[in-house]
C-alpha cells in the first residue's frame, strides 16, 4: 500500500528537494506552506499518513525556547487526534557532543540556542504523539541544489560555499572533517524510513569522515578561476563530528556510499560554474 505523504515548507532545500525525489518515485505527495497548514481542517489532514516538517522560523532559531516559535510542537498537538496520520521531524546533530562516531544514545550537548530549541522541541513532540507515530531525524549537512534566496533561514555548508565565491573568495579548512549526505539519498532513506512503518530517533548521515579539503575540492571541480582562499585556524577543529548510522542502516536497505556523495558535489559544481545540471 502506498503511504500518502505531505511536506510542510514549499520552497524550502529539504521540502522541495524532497516533493521532487518522492514524485519521481511515483508517491503520493504534497507541499504546502506552514501557515496554509495550520488553518487545514481535519478531513483534510486525515488522508495522508504521514506529516513531514521542513519548516521553522528565526524566532525558533535566535531565540530562547518558546512553544509559540516551535513549529513541531503545534503540529504534533494540532494532529494528537487524528490517529493513523504519522508525524516525521527533522532535528539535528547539533543535539549532540561533537566527537567521531555519535550514536543515538551518545551525550546530549547542544551548544548554540537552535540546537537548545530543536531538542527541545523533540522533547515537546513526544508528551503529544506516543512512539509508534513519531519518527525523528537527527541530520547531519545535506548537500544539494539550495535556490539562492534573500530569505533563507538555515543555510548549508554548501550554500555558503557557493555564496562567497560569488563574493570573490573560498573557504579552507585543512584539518577539519565533518559528516555529510546528498539531498538525494536524504530523501531515498525518508522513502525507506516510510516504507518500513519506522518510528524512534534515527540518525541520518553517511557515517565517514569526510575533511573539508576534500569536500571543496568536489564543490569547486568545474571552478576555473582564481579566487582568494581564507583558511580557518586550528581552533575550529574541536566540531569535528561523524554520525553513526548503523541502527539507520540494519533497518533499510540503502547503499549509502562516499562515491554518492562526491556525485552530488560535482552536479553542484557543474550547475554553478557551468550553468548545467
Amino acid at each position: 500500500m502506498i503511504s500518502k505523504i505531505l511536506i510542510l515548507g514549499k520552497k524550502g532545500f529539504v521540502a522541495s528537494n524532497l516533493f521532487n525525489y518522492l514524485k519521481k518515485e511515483k508517491a503520493y505527495v504534497a507541499n504546502i506552506d506552514f501557515k496554509h497548514f495550520f488553518f487545514k481542517k481535519k478531513n483534510y489532514l486525515e488522508k495522508f499518513d504521514y506529516i513531514i516538517n521542513c519548516s521553522t522560523n528565526k524566532k525558533f532559531i535566535l531565540r530562547k525556547y518558546s512553544k509559540k516559535n516551535d513549529l513541531n510542537f503545534k503540529i504534533a498537538k494540532k494532529i494528537i487526534g487524528l490517529s493513523k496520520v504519522n508525524f516525521i521531524m527533522l532535528s539535528s546533530r547539533k543535539v549532540y557532543k561533537a566527537k567521531f562516531n555519535i550514536t543515538e544514545a551518545g551525550t546530549l550537548l547542544p551548544s548554540c540556542q537552535y540546537s537548545k530549541n530543536i531538542l527541545r522541541s523533540e522533547i515537546e513532540a513526544k508528551k503529544f504523539l506516543y512512539k509508534q507515530r513519531l519518527l525523528i531525524l537527527r541530520i547531519s549537512n545535506l548537500i544539494g541544489y539550495n535556490k539562492p534566496s534573500s530569505k533563507k533561514i538555515l543555510k548549508t555548508f554548501a550554500y555558503n560555499f557557493y555564496d562567497n565565491i560569488k563574493k570573490g573568495y573560498m573557504i579552507k579548512i585543512s584539518h577539519v572533517f565533518k559528516d555529510f549526505l546528498g539531498i538525494d539519498k536524504f530523501s531515498e532513506i525518508v522513502l525507506k524510513l516510510i516504507q518500513k512503518k519506522c518510528y524512534g530517533t534515527y540518525n541520518v548521515s553517511l557515517g565517514k569522515k569526510i575533511f573539508i579539503k576534500k569536500i571543496v575540492s568536489w564543490l569547486n571541480f568545474y571552478n576555473k578561476s582564481s579566487y582568494q582562499v581564507v583558511e580557518f585556524k586550528e581552533s575550529h577543529s574541536n566540531d569535528c563530528f561523524t554520525l553513526c548510522n548503523k541502527k539507520l542502516m540494519k533497518t533499510i536497505s540503502v547503499k549509502n556510499r562516499q562515491i554518492d556523495l562526491k556525485k552530488e558535489c560535482l552536479t553542484l559544481s557543474r550547475k554553478f560554474f557551468r550553468g548545467k545540471k
